[in-house]
This record gives structure tokens, sequence and C-alpha cells, in this order.
């Protein structure tokens, strides 16, 4: 594997003070013959701030993706996810950017998003995206998460 030219992964970082200052890079990737894969990120703790009030917005973001040609690499990943933390923006923008900046970065043949975004002012806002239709012949299981049932 060909991990030249990565500067976050093997060496000490710290999150980019915001999502614009962030570096997604990717690693090498063969697909092979068959159907593609689908590839999972899940950030369960994902944090931003709400663009008027400055108050922690919380959500559950699940990334799906069939790579190309790249990966990204997971390190950089986190990072970029991290550097929302005081980043204010809403939960429609921070979803739709985290996935226009990992196509952008890999040129997947497919991609979806889903932003599960924790009740604030008694409303959960889940936010989905992709880029298209869904490959033919990939297994794509459902992102397992449940719908907002409060104290039920």
């Amino acid at each position: 594997m060909n991990t030249e030219g990565l500067t976050q992964l093997g060496h000490g970082s710290r999150p980019a003070a915001s999502p614009d200052e962030a570096v997604l890079e990717t690693v090498p990737y063969t697909r092979g013959d068959g159907p593609p894969a689908i590839v999972r990120f899940t950030c369960p703790e994902f944090t931003s701030l709400c663009p008027v009030t400055g108050q922690p917005d919380f959500a559950h973001i699940v990334i799906d993706y069939a790579p190309d040609r790249r990966l990204v690499e997971s390190k950089s990943l986190k990072l970029f996810m991290t550097s929302f933390r005081n980043h204010g923006a809403f939960h429609e923008d921070c979803t739709v950017t985290i996935a226009r900046r990992v196509v952008e970065a890999t040129q997947p043949l497919w991609l979806r998003i889903g932003g599960y975004w924790y009740p604030r002012g008694g409303i959960p806002i889940d936010v989905f995206w992709q880029t298209g239709p869904v490959p033919e012949g990939v297994y794509l299981p459902d992102q397992g998460v449940p719908p907002y049932r409060g104290r039920g």
C-alpha cells in the first residue's frame, strides 16, 4: 500500500479549526471484479454548533459509499468530522457538506449519508442525501438507526 504523501496517518495531528480547513486524505483502492463493495463509516457522537444560538447540536452520522479508485483515510475522516465541533451550521448543511467533501475526495461510484440529529426544541431532524441510484448487485444494509421515539 502506497501511503506516501499522507500527512496525518502516523503523524501527530490536531483537528482543523473548521471543516473548510480540514484535509480529507485518500489512499489507492483496487475494486476487482464483481459488484462494488460498500464501505460504512458511523459517527454516533457527531457535534456541531447551532449557527444562531451557538448551542451544541448532536447527531448520529452514517456514511455508506462504493469506492472506485480511492478510499477515505479514516484518521483524516475523524479529524474532518471533529472540525465541525466549533463550526456553526444548520443540520442540513453539515450533513450535505460532509457527503460532498467525501465525494470530492474519493470520486466514488456511489455515496449516501444519513444525518440523524437529536432533538432541540422537541423536533428531531433527519437529513438524507445520495449521489444517485444504488449500484446494481451491491449488498446495502439498513443504516441501523431507529426512528426517534423520545421517552416512549
